[in-house]
């Protein structure tokens, strides 16, 4: 999700354990049908092999389902929508440890040799992502998981209640739908309460958030517990029931999801904020950075090699970033000279932050806005992609108890079938700091040819195995988002300079992450070190910068992912273009990148360049 300051939030809730092993996000996957399937060319006779592969992939996708039954709302799947699921408990880490375990040693055993092209890019792709999530449980991973199981950016508190707004991922069609709902909203309440625990543990093994993030999650449960009922968003799903839900029905439910809200789930949060308020806070660091934290260095290690894939380290990211920051601001500064603004760099980043020609006048302006830029991209898109996803796409504000504390922008996946459309949200909190230059960035990269693409795509691509339809790896992802961002001009996009600028802008944004993430957590910058290198190296204004310094305060290593993706598709799509010349087609190319599922970086290089090879002279 970018934003206009934006930041990609995938539409998965993420538990403890996303902390440590990349229980997936987004998705991705496009099938191109004049490319061919994954566009990998072959499809070798089944063999053993083979067939074992494809039940490996099936019975690991099962198992994962029934331990995390919330996944599969966001599928659409209804087997276990009654179950809210244990994601803190010890057994719960020890069965999918013990789970990445048994993948791993399955795959050993088989062939890889006797695979067809495809299915050893499935093969490496799972070994990559099995080998990664086992390496996330070590004891002190583990510890520093469960001693913070949410945060103000990450957490089931939040994410579960827009899940169950009747606006999210989980359905209120039907009287079982109800009835689920409820049944989810017991084991949420339970959840709660083992959060408190957690965080109790927490302090007494040392491992401890820094202070500002316990004060955003005091201060986003004081919201939650104001909204009493009525206002709740778990209440309105039975402030509008369906029309055949018989009336009898419709009273029973509706007493029991407000005995439950005011009986198990407002407990449960005042509990968990009287206990951070309390307690919590005064124990809380100082500090910000991970490399203050008890184990922090080994975490933070492990962060960066989940998010962008690579062995990269934190100094070789820190100084790319650099260098990224320096060729964006001579690229600022030529449009700066273009609209022939006189005064510095920094005055011009000034005035497109204050200027009122720059502020949106209300939410349904700015809501217009984005539906013109969608109607104006639709029109370009063949040009670059030969399969649309069937799924719709909608476009709506991010909801009012979320808006504080998240991104200008984000994208929430829809259903398979299309039955939910996916939604890109735009964020209207203090409407006056969000600077127009730069929507159509947002909507490139959220929407469409954004996350809405590659997401909706690959959920329809019925062929790949689930955790290619379904899973996913932050570099990719935001990776190809980033890259969306990038195909503006080709779009029809940026012909006004100050949206040329917007886009410039965003894709400061994404190289000041490289210096700000790896100067927070290795190199010990303080949090208003960061605010200050945004606000004078972007014309980001202070209330999005501060959003995003907290956001990488609590989520670690999740801000290298675009930077590092997008440099690599982009560096893949010149050496195509250069080796091919005029043999080059962009749409076979981005059926390349995108049919085979989000892959490790070095795996989709290593694809790219048997397709290069493979093209006809």
């Amino acid at each position: 999700m970018t934003t206009t300051t934006s930041n990609s939030r995938s539409a998965t809730i993420r538990f403890a354990t996303t902390r440590l092993a990349t229980i997936s996000v987004v998705t991705l996957a496009v099938t191109l049908a004049a490319c061919g399937k994954a566009g990998d060319q072959t499809t070798a006779p089944s063999s053993a092999s083979s067939t074992r592969l494809k039940q490996l992939f099936a019975a690991s996708d099962e198992a994962a389902l029934k331990r995390n039954p919330l996944m599969g709302l966001y599928r659409g799947d209804l087997r276990f929508t009654g179950q809210f699921g244990e994601y803190l408990s010890d057994a719960y880490f020890a069965a999918e440890k013990a789970a990445a375990m048994h993948d791993l040693a399955s795959l050993d055993s088989l062939d890889r040799a006797t695979l067809n092209a495809s299915e050893q890019i499935s093969y490496d792709t799972f070994k990559w992502q099995r080998s990664t999530d086992l390496k996330g449980f070590t004891p002190e991973l583990i510890q520093a998981a469960q001693a913070r199981p949410i945060d103000h950016f990450n957490g089931f508190h939040t994410q579960f209640v827009d899940l169950s707004s009747g606006q999210g991922a989980a359905r209120f069609k039907t009287v079982k739908d109800y009835h689920d709902g409820l049944e989810r909203m017991h084991g949420y309440a339970r959840e709660l309460d083992s959060t408190l625990v957690r965080f109790q543990h927490g302090v007494a093994d040392g491992v401890v958030h820094p202070k500002v993030i316990t004060t955003n999650l005091i201060e986003q449960l004081n919201t939650l517990i104001k909204q009493g009922v009525d206002s709740s968003p778990l209440y309105a799903p039975v402030l509008h029931f369906p029309a055949d839900v018989a009336k009898p029905d419709q009273i029973t439910l509706a007493d029991g999801y407000r005995e439950a809200i005011t009986q198990e789930v407002v407990p449960s949060f005042t509990k968990l904020r009287d206990y951070l308020r309390d307690t919590y806070l005064a124990k809380s660091r100082d500090s910000v950075g991970l490399s203050a934290m008890k184990n922090g260095a080994a975490v933070y290690r492990y962060q960066v090699a989940v998010n962008t894939t690579t062995s990269l380290t934190p100094d070789s990211i820190h100084k790319l970033g650099l260098s990224e920051v320096a060729r964006i601001t001579a690229a600022m500064d030529s449009v700066k000279s273009q609209v022939k603004f006189k005064g510095t760099l920094h005055a011009f980043f000034d005035d497109v932050r204050s200027n009122k020609k720059f502020q949106p006048p209300s939410k349904a302006w700015l809501k217009a806005q984005y539906d013109t830029i969608g109607m104006r991209v639709d029109k370009h898109i063949p040009k670059l992609f030969a399969t649309l996803p069937k799924a719709p796409m909608q476009i709506r504000v991010v909801p009012d108890f979320l808006e504080k504390s998240q991104a200008g922008g984000y994208y929430q996946q829809g259903t398979p079938d299309g039955s939910r459309p996916g939604v890109f949200y735009f964020n209207t909190y203090d409407l006056k700091s969000r600077s127009t230059p730069g929507m159509e960035t947002l909507y490139l990269h959220e929407g469409v040819p954004g996350h809405h693409f590659q997401i909706s795509l690959a959920q329809e691509d019925t062929t790949l195995p689930n955790f290619q339809r379904f899973g996913g790896n932050n570099a990719f992802v935001e990776g190809w988002a980033l890259y969306a961002e990038s195909l503006g001009p080709e779009l029809g996009m940026f012909t006004d300079p100050y949206q040329r600028f917007g886009s410039l802008n965003d894709e400061m944004l994404r190289a000041m992450r490289l210096v700000v993430d790896t100067g927070l957590h290795e190199q010990g910058w303080t949090r208003d070190q960061a605010i200050a290198y945004m606000l004078e190296n972007s014309a980001m204004g202070r209330t999005d910068a501060t959003t995003e310094v907290e956001r990488y305060i609590a989520y670690p290593g999740q801000a290298l992912g675009y930077k590092i993706g997008q440099l690599t598709i982009r560096r893949l799509r010149n050496n195509a273009e250069l080796t091919l010349g005029k043999r080059f087609d962009i749409r076979a190319f981005h059926a390349q990148v995108l049919a085979s599922g989000a892959l490790p970086l070095e795996v989709l290089e290593a694809k790219i360049d048997r397709w290069i090879a493979a093209q006809p002279r």
